[in-house]
């Protein structure tokens, strides 16, 4: 009885007790294009109901999926079955499950010893050590004898493809590449791998005989970096014979599986395929397709695929060398977390290179660190999360698995919210991609010189959250750090990261940080200029004591060395991606450390340069100060540094302390924070600075009105119409609102009318011409001359009813005190506004005319050139314009003559300005005086403190932070001398 489908078949071939014998064929297609054919026998119980049929998985290929390990199952397979009516129904079949990758390592775990004491015994000497030649005492060795050339043969014509098969060559193991005299004489025998012929290695006719299988004795596949190869093998089957894998191991060949190995791979090509993957990137499925093509140029898809073999046997070998590496082999105890990571050979480690008998409160033995996200190293979610084999879970740089689950599920997460500026890091804090099973990883290094803390680096599940960097950092600071209790910490957002940390933490039943522990915050040099001002000094290496010159940026170097493997590690299997992450951050601080003599000596070599210079800088600028001033200057240095931990704010010394004056906005916060006294309506403020406002619109408006003529086009005029009608309506609104404040503060009787109704002129436009800027050029000149306005004009727009415009006569015929002082407030502060548009203004014409204007070379260029320079001096008349209008209020409200020193009446020569102002370097600086309102925010006081001697103490106390941090770095350097030998004499 014959039942068919699709590349199966199945007939029942005899019975047994209480079973019935049955026979599947099936036919698969492997990856590299093949069909095969092959039978499988299987006993069902009679008892069983009728059910589908099932067969065995396909052969394996790259995105196959397997079940768990841990049980046999029957496994479902659409079989369309046509049954005989004499034919007994056919019953469910009980197949054993294909083994998956992970059963194969599970397999391999409990031979780990072994393999390691084979692989430290290749290391020695043979005994006798014999020339095989001469017979006398040898000195040299082969490092790999099966390094055998690609065989090519003399068909008569050319010479064409051969194998190593073909030439008669076979591989005696057990006895020193001599054959087993207990070996059978003829080629087949029992104990070796499974023979196979032709047929059933595959179903084409034109495979090239280079790559048919050897036929009639026992054979194995050979995975070279010289291509794939079939050799005859003999095994030792001496009655002390060891186990097959063991004699292959002493050849030097790993073997892929354990009870009948057919693949081995030569340690060469395993060597050969982790440098590949280290240096260049190279994927195993890349350096798979390599080898093929080596093996078979022409028809590389006919060389059998041992990719998958590839994977699970580098897995297996980079855990070998990182145990004989690190001298595991028969210890008791397995290794610990981060025991098998190297660290940095300089940083300061009590008990390996520093005394711990020794001060180590003293700000050399400072810990100095960097924390950093990359979300590059992004990494898929496994298909089978139950299923996977953790073979160095933690023992490296990333955290242990389970333990880092247990406390991101058990850490409640807080959004922290940034007093700073919008910083990514915060924003992407809970950036989910459903197609992730981590959006990147978090690290800690050393800032100093680049190397991965051991069991600090961790998995973001979202995006970069505090509770992933607290772990992270919390096990930076548990590694070798006995006895060190300070402690400078760089990361991107500290101004914000720390604000509760020691809070976190200490709530937190899984990481924790000594309270005796000191952290500085410190920012990154080039991303501290991304934050707000004030950062800078708080947060700058350059201000941080005991830092050195460190500018904190150097993990971004690791990262792109990261990087090459991370997208080729995307789709790997959670433990596959820690191993791969581990090696690569092995390598990268292996490096470090055999380069870090070389690196010394270059920073020592550059740092006593920079010494020199920082002194004789700063002794230029220390010789001009009195001895008052300089005790003064260091005594605030000291409370700085002093209280720094405390409050970050201490550090503002190294910023100029200068109060800025007040905007009109600042002056209407102040007036809504502060209660009004009584009598006096508590919205008064805001219905003036709504006046001001109505003033200042009617300014522009009249401004604008010379670019609206007869002949400009109708939407343009219909847009002025419009402007000019909601600015009536707002000037109705605030007349009518006005009988509420001055009634209120009115006594019966007065009459209150302006005094300059009807005479608001502005600013003469012809004193803003270009001539000032050598406009000799300019193709429009004539066309800007003139701009000269007033509101009578505008028609309909009146004088508001604000004391500036009611005169001094009514300030005595009325109580209207409160409103004039609430009103000279506002006036300054919209008077300080005008004058920093004004400046802003005049600063960009001055880039403009010096970047664009000079360089214009056709007459349209300069014609549009020109065309931005007028739009500014629209600009510029308008804030000119409103600073009139505020200095001629002020007048009348009657501001003291010390304030009128400061807002002077504007000239035509204070518009002047020459584009040396934007040229560090110009002559013009040296006899060149700037007009008054640009330095409008300086503190008149100058009995106390004066303009220049602020910014001299800054710059004095600047140059000094350089000077001790060459200082330190130079201190610290020897010392990282000293620590770096004792580290390799631990």
């Amino acid at each position: 009885m014959a039942k068919r489908s699709t590349g199966k078949r199945m007939r029942m071939i005899g019975r047994t007790a209480g079973h019935r014998v049955k026979q599947l064929e099936v036919k698969t297609r492997t990856t590299s294009g093949w069909n095969r054919s092959r039978l499988v026998e299987v006993a069902i119980e009679q008892h069983q109901a009728a059910s589908t049929v099932h067969s065995p998985h396909s052969s394996p290929s790259k995105h196959s999926q397997s079940p768990s390990k841990h049980h046999m199952h029957t496994v479902e397979d659409a079989l369309d079955m046509q049954h005989d009516n004499n034919a007994p129904s056919v019953e469910p079949l009980q197949l054993p499950r294909k083994m998956t990758q992970n059963d194969y390592i599970w397999e391999w775990l409990p031979h780990k010893e072994e393999f390691m004491k084979v692989l430290l015994e290749l290391e020695a000497p043979p005994n006798p050590r014999n020339c095989i030649s001469c017979g006398t005492e040898g000195l040299y060795r082969c490092a790999d004898c099966l390094h055998q050339p690609i065989v090519q043969h003399w068909n008569g014509e050319f010479f064409e493809e051969s194998a190593l098969h073909m030439t008669g060559t076979q591989l005696h193991l057990g006895h020193n590449g001599s054959a087993c005299h207990s070996a059978p004489s003829h080629a087949n025998g029992t104990g070796g791998p499974a023979q196979m012929n032709a047929h059933e290695w595959e179903d084409f006719d034109d495979v090239p005989p280079n790559m048919c299988w050897p036929i009639g004795s026992k054979y194995l596949t050979i995975v070279d970096v010289t291509g794939v190869h079939f050799i005859a093998i003999h095994w030792c089957q001496c009655e002390a014979a060891e186990s097959l894998q063991v004699q292959l191991l002493r050849a030097k060949l790993f073997p892929a599986t354990f009870e009948k190995p057919s693949t081995a791979f030569t340690f060469a090509v395993l060597d050969d395929f982790v440098r590949d993957n280290l240096e260049c990137g190279m994927s195993r499925m890349n350096y798979y397709s390599k080898l093929r093509r080596v093996t078979l140029g022409d028809f590389p898809h006919l060389v059998p695929d041992r990719y998958r073999k590839l994977l699970r046997v580098a897995r297996q070998w980079r855990l070998l060398g990182l145990l004989k590496w690190n001298g595991f082999l028969g210890r008791e105890k397995a290794p610990k977390k981060g025991d098998l990571g190297l660290f940095c050979a300089t940083c300061p480690q009590p008990g390996i290179n520093v005394d711990p008998a020794e001060d180590l409160d003293h700000w050399r033995y400072t810990c100095t660190l960097v924390m950093d996200g990359n979300f590059k190293a992004e990494h898929m979610h496994d298909r089978h999360p139950e299923d996977q084999v953790w073979l160095m879970d933690g023992r490296r740089y990333m955290v242990t698995d389970p333990e880092y689950r247990a406390y991101v599920k058990g850490t409640p997460h807080v959004a922290e919210k940034s007093a700073c500026n919008n910083h990514k890091a915060i924003n992407q804090a809970n950036a989910q991609r459903g197609r992730l099973h981590s959006t990147g990883i978090g690290a800690t290094a050393c800032a100093r010189h680049g190397c991965f803390y051991p069991h600090s680096v961790v998995n973001f599940q979202k995006g970069e959250r505090q509770l992933n960097m607290d772990y992270s950092l919390a096990n930076a600071l548990s590694y070798n750090m006995a006895g060190i209790n300070h402690v400078l910490c760089f990361y991107d957002i500290n101004c914000s990261y720390m604000t509760n940390l020691c809070k976190w933490v200490g709530n937190s039943t899984f990481i924790d940080i000594p309270n005796s522990m000191q952290i500085m915050l410190g920012i990154r040099i080039w991303h501290v200029h991304g934050h707000k001002q004030e950062c800078y000094a708080r947060h700058a290496p350059l201000f941080m004591k005991g830092a050195g010159w460190v500018d904190g940026e150097i993990i971004e170097t690791l990262w792109s060395l990261l990087n090459v493997t991370s997208t080729s590690a995307r789709g790997m299997s959670s433990p596959h991606h820690q191993e791969l992450l581990d090696f690569q951050m092995s390598d990268c601080n292996f490096m470090k450390m055999i380069r870090m003599a070389d690196s010394l000596i270059w920073k020592l070599t550059t740092t006593k340069v920079a010494v020199d210079m920082a002194k004789r800088a700063f002794k230029s600028l220390d010789e001009a100060l009195s001895v008052k001033q300089r005790e003064m200057w260091s005594y605030q240095e000291q409370v700085a540094f002093r209280d720094h931990m405390v409050d970050t704010s201490a550090m503002d010394i190294f910023e100029v302390q200068m109060k800025k004056a007040p905007t009109v906005h600042a002056v209407k916060l102040e007036l809504l924070n502060n209660i009004p006294p009584s009598g006096v309506h508590c919205s008064m403020g805001s219905w003036l600075a709504r006046g001001l406002r109505l003033e200042e619109a009617a300014i522009t408006l009249c401004i604008d009105r010379h670019n609206v003529g007869a002949n400009a086009p109708e939407l343009k005029r219909l847009a002025f119409a419009r402007r000019k009608e909601h600015l009536l309506s707002e000037q109705s609104g605030f007349i009518a609102d006005s009988t509420i404040y001055i009634s209120l503060q009115q006594e019966p009787g007065v009459d209150l009318n302006p005094i300059n109704e009807g005479e608001n002129e502005i600013l003469d436009g012809s004193s803003m011409s270009d001539g000032y800027l050598s406009d000799a050029d300019d193709p429009n000149r004539s066309s800007d001359e003139t701009l000269a306005a007033d509101t009578t004009d505008l028609g309909g727009i009146t004088t508001l009813l604000l004391p500036s415009n009611l005169g001094i006569d009514a300030f005595h015929s009325s109580n209207l005190g409160c409103l004039h002082d609430i009103e000279l407030r506002l006036q300054i502060g919209q008077a300080n506004d005008a004058l920093n548009g004004l400046r802003l203004a005049l600063v960009d014409k001055a880039v403009i005319f010096r970047n664009v204007v000079r360089h214009s070379k056709s007459y349209s260029m300069k014609t549009c050139a020109w065309d931005m320079i007028h739009t500014i001096n629209g600009a510029v008349l308008k804030q000119a314009a409103i600073y009139k209008q505020c200095q001629k209020a002020m007048v009348v409200l009657g501001v003291s003559a010390k304030t009128l020193t400061r807002y002077q009446q504007l000239q035509t020569t204070d518009f002047t300005i020459t584009t040396a102002v934007i040229n560090q370097n110009a002559h013009a600086h040296r006899a060149s005086n700037l007009p008054w309102f640009w330095s409008i925010d300086v503190p008149t006081d100058t009995e106390s403190i004066t303009w220049m001697s602020e910014f001299y103490r800054t710059h004095w106390l600047r140059v000094k932070a350089v000077r001790d941090r060459w200082l330190e770095e130079e201190e610290l350097l020897t010392a990282e001398f000293q620590w770096t030998i004792n580290f390799f004499n631990h």
